[in-house]
């Protein structure tokens, strides 16, 4: 039997990358997306949304910090996604979209906040690179954050937001040699901007992130929902089968939960 962790973490995709984490009794949201099915315009081209999110703000109730990866692009913060913000107490993001959303707090990399938690410990917060696309696109794509949650008696918990470079995941382990969780936020999204080199990870770059960080358990995101991801669910399963790591993917469809520990 697999000991009981101090409180339960769970993660429920909801849809895209928005993801509901339950982490030492704080319920966090990553990159809150809720617009219907729909198309947007972004200087001259169009981004698509496919499908609506599993589950709505009204059912996923109370959310106590948003995790932003980063405000500049719709399929992580699209409008009901900004008004949502509103209604929560703590939202952690970049300098950049600390500058723009009054509601936001700035986490720069590597900085943390130490949150109280309902069981009178702690969730530590961090700070984490990413690079939303290749070497050089940085300019073009604009600045991205991932974060680390830490708590005693918990598994570290990785959640990479957008990033697409493994010499950043390698950067990371460095830092954090014991990641139990990872949340890899991947489906290969591409635009012509950056030549269609891959914006967030590829489903083979999943597999390698997986490897460098040693991770127990990696539960893909932001693979699917939208037009510009390229890669989703079989190449994802695929990958993972022909690796000898499969056992550790958790690979969850919309609405579906994974419980750490069971």
């Amino acid at each position: 039997m697999k000991p009981s962790l101090r409180t339960p973490v769970l993660v429920q995709l909801i849809g895209g990358a928005t993801t509901l984490i339950e982490y030492g009794g704080i319920r966090f949201l990553t990159d809150p997306t809720f617009d219907p099915p729909g198309s947007y315009d972004v200087g001259g081209r169009s981004l698509t949304k496919l499908t609506t999110p599993a589950l709505s703000p009204t059912e996923i109730g109370l959310i106590d910090v948003v995790l932003l990866s980063h405000d500049q692009h719709v399929d992580n913060l699209d409008r009901a996604g900004r008004q949502f913000l509103t209604s929560v107490s703590t939202v952690l993001s970049t300098r950049a979209a600390a500058a723009r959303i009054s509601e936001t707090t700035a986490l720069p990399n590597w900085e943390y906040v130490d949150l109280a938690s309902p069981n009178n410990g702690k969730v530590r917060i961090t700070g984490i690179p990413a690079q939303h696309g290749p070497d050089g696109s940085e300019a073009l794509v604009g600045e991205v954050t991932g974060f680390m949650l830490q708590s005693q008696g918990l598994p570290n918990l990785y959640v990479s937001g957008d990033n697409a470079s493994l010499t950043v995941v390698e950067t990371i382990r460095k830092r954090f040699p014991i990641i139990e969780g990872a949340i890899l936020f991947c489906g290969a999204a591409k635009t012509p901007l950056v030549n269609n080199q891959n914006l967030t990870l590829g489903s083979d770059q999943a597999v390698e992130a997986t490897r460098i960080l040693n991770a127990a358990t990696v539960i893909p995101v932001h693979y699917e929902g939208w037009a510009h991801f390229t890669e989703g669910w079989d190449s994802l399963r695929k990958a993972f089968e022909s690796a000898p790591i499969h056992e550790r993917l958790r690979l969850l469809r919309p609405g579906e939960k994974f419980l750490f520990g069971d």
